[in-house]
């Protein structure tokens, strides 16, 4: 990741986010991913300026994230009145996420083995016309 201003993804962050993307996770889930993986914890304004995505990609990013398990919340009060601001940080290292993901993968495709089998059973014993 380089740093500008705030750090942005780099060439080597956006293959890992197309790999994830090919694999099936969407492309925003995966450059928040990124981001949030390289920080200690962050702001969504961060992570909208580091990977370059809108207000609604990343909040439904980090809910995405936090659904899984791989990221929380922490609120901290604004002096005044407003709403509180969000930092996000992972509970996981990146590793173990993709271990996460490989195994939910894997589970997929032995879903569509055993649906592949089954279909190639019924079709065998299908009368031949």
């Amino acid at each position: 990741m380089k740093r500008k201003r705030s750090f942005v993804l780099d060439d080597k962050d956006a293959k890992v986010v197309e790999l994830f993307a090919d694999l099936g996770m969407p492309k925003n889930l995966a450059k928040t991913l990124m981001y949030i993986s390289q920080v200690e914890e962050c702001r969504s304004a961060d992570v909208e300026q580091g990977a370059d995505l809108r207000q609604p990609e990343v909040s439904v990013a980090m809910q995405e994230l936090r659904r899984r398990g791989w990221a929380k919340k922490r609120d901290i009060k604004k002096k005044g009145k407003g709403r509180p601001v969000h930092l996000y940080k992972l509970t996981q290292n990146l590793p173990n996420i993709l271990k996460s993901f490989e195994k939910e993968k894997m589970k997929e495709i032995d879903n569509i083995r055993d649906d592949l089998n089954q279909l190639n059973k019924l079709i065998s014993t299908t009368g031949k016309k």
